[in-house]
C-alpha cells in the first residue's frame, strides 16, 4: 500500500492557521490549466499560502527543464535566466518556518541541477543572487491583512525584469497593486495578455548587471 502524501503537519496548525498542504497532483493539474504560462522563463507566479513551497517547487521543476533544455551549453547563458526564473516566483505565507522551508527547497532544487551541470565551475555570486532574490520574493506576511508579520507593515514585491544582461528592478506596496487594478484589469502578476495597469513604484532602482543585484549591507 502506497503513502499518502501528507497534507497536513499538525491539526494545531489546521485549526490556528487553516494550514493544508496542497498535494503535487492537485498542483500539477492547476499547472497544467496554465502550460502556456509554465513553458515561459519570465511568466510570474505568486502563491498568496505558499506554505513549504509544494506550489512552486513544482513551477520552478517546469522552468527548469526549459533552462536546461535550452541553455546548458553555456554556463553564462544558463545563468542570467537562472536569475530571471527566480525574479519571476513570489510566494506568501503566515508561518515563518514555511517561508524558511520554501526558500530552502526552491535553492535545493535549483543547486542540485546547477552543482551537476557546472561542478568544476561554481559560481558562488550566482548562488547569493539566488539566495537574495529568494529572501526578497518569498514574504512571511499574512495575505488576507497584507502586512508582514514581524513589523505590520504592508507587503512590498519587487517587480524584475531582464534587459539584455542587466536587471531592472521596482518595488511596490502589494496593497497598491491590488487596490489599482482589479482582477480584470491585471496587475504585476498578470501574464495572461491582459491590458496591465501599475502604480507608482514607491522604489526605483539602477539599472544593474544580474549578478549585482544585491545592495551594499542589505543581504549576507
Amino acid at each position: 500500500m502506497k503513502n499518502k502524501e501528507k497534507q497536513i503537519k499538525d491539526k494545531s496548525r489546521v485549526s490556528n492557521f487553516g494550514e493544508v498542504l496542497t498535494s503535487k497532483r492537485e498542483v500539477l493539474d492547476m499547472l497544467n490549466l496554465v502550460n502556456t504560462e509554465t513553458s515561459r522563463l519570465d511568466s510570474r507566479f505568486l502563491e498568496p499560502a505558499c506554505g513549504d513551497g509544494n506550489f512552486l517547487t513544482e513551477v520552478l521543476n517546469f522552468k527548469l527543464d526549459i533552462l536546461e533544455k535550452n541553455y546548458s551549453k553555456n554556463q553564462y547563458e544558463f545563468e542570467k535566466f537562472s536569475i530571471q526564473i527566480f525574479t519571476s516566483i513570489y510566494g506568501i505565507d503566515i508561518l515563518e518556518d514555511n517561508i524558511i522551508s520554501a526558500r530552502e527547497r526552491l535553492f535545493n532544487q535549483y543547486f542540485d541541477l546547477y552543482s551537476k551541470k557546472f561542478k568544476s565551475d561554481i559560481n558562488q555570486k550566482l548562488l547569493n543572487c539566488i539566495k537574495y532574490i529568494l529572501e526578497v520574493n518569498l514574504v512571511h506576511a499574512d495575505a488576507l491583512t497584507l502586512k508582514t508579520t514581524k513589523n505590520d507593515k504592508f507587503i512590498i514585491f519587487s517587480e524584475w525584469s531582464l534587459v539584455n544582461d542587466k536587471i531592472k528592478r521596482r518595488d511596490f506596496e502589494y496593497k497598491n497593486l491590488i487596490d489599482y487594478a482589479p482582477f480584470e484589469k491585471g496587475t504585476l502578476f498578470s501574464d495572461l495578455g491582459d491590458e496591465v495597469i501599475i502604480p507608482t513604484p514607491i522604489k526605483e532602482y539602477p539599472l544593474t548587471h544580474f549578478l549585482d543585484i544585491i545592495p551594499k549591507n542589505e543581504f549576507k
